[in-house]
């Protein structure tokens, strides 16, 4: 009993119960600032999270890589392009192709060959007499035409000079010569081709061309 009524003579006096209140106080100021300490250091957590993004950041707003450039648009060689097609080839067309031939240097054609259809030698002369020929043209003393007994006008006759070789074809548009041994009236200009005009008068053979 006494020590009862002594504590509550403890407790209820002044000084106790200022102790006891400032205790209490104590108590109550240091669980309010570690709840404020509590409540924003919860609180400030997601703030922080929330602001960490680099949206925030001038690099992501200003930088160019972050803004459309001329490169990053389509550009030909990223779209498809329509690739050409090619119908079946014929069958002529599908052989194996072989190099271009080079041009060559064109050349004359070859005449076509005459055939001799008569042949032989004897004695020609030549004239240049101005005069009409038995065919009823002008004698041109610088064509080459001859004049022969019988062959029939505009045959054509090969005369070859055997000393040298040399040869002239002639066309037949006149009659001659009436000298014996002679067959041959040759044009001055037809002589002049197989021998000299000083001659006068040679041997000749003659091939009677078709």
């Amino acid at each position: 009993m006494a020590g009862r009524h002594a504590r509550t003579r403890m407790f209820s006096s002044p000084a106790g119960i200022a102790a006891t209140a400032a205790v209490g106080v104590v108590l109550a100021v240091g669980g309010t600032v570690g709840a404020v300490q509590l409540t924003s250091g919860e609180a400030a957590a997601p703030v922080v999270a929330d602001t960490v993004p680099a949206a925030v950041s001038p690099s992501a707003t200003s930088s160019p890589s972050a803004t459309a450039s001329p490169t990053a648009s389509p550009s030909p060689t990223v779209t498809a392009s329509p690739k050409a097609t090619r119908s079946a080839q014929a069958a002529s067309r599908a052989r194996t192709r072989t190099a271009t031939p080079k041009p060559s240097a064109t050349t004359k054609k070859a005449a076509p060959k005459s055939t001799v259809v008569d042949s032989g030698s004897c004695g020609a002369s030549f004239y240049d007499e101005g005069q009409l020929t038995a065919n009823g043209e002008t004698f041109n003393p610088d064509a080459l035409t001859a004049a022969h007994k019988t062959l029939p006008f505009n045959t054509r006759v090969r005369v070859i000079n055997p000393d040298n070789g040399k040869s002239v074809t002639v066309r037949i548009n006149d009659r001659g010569p009436f000298i014996e041994g002679r067959c041959l009236d040759l044009s001055r200009a037809a002589f002049e081709t197989i021998a000299s005009v000083s001659l006068g008068e040679l041997t000749v053979k003659y091939e009677v061309l078709g």
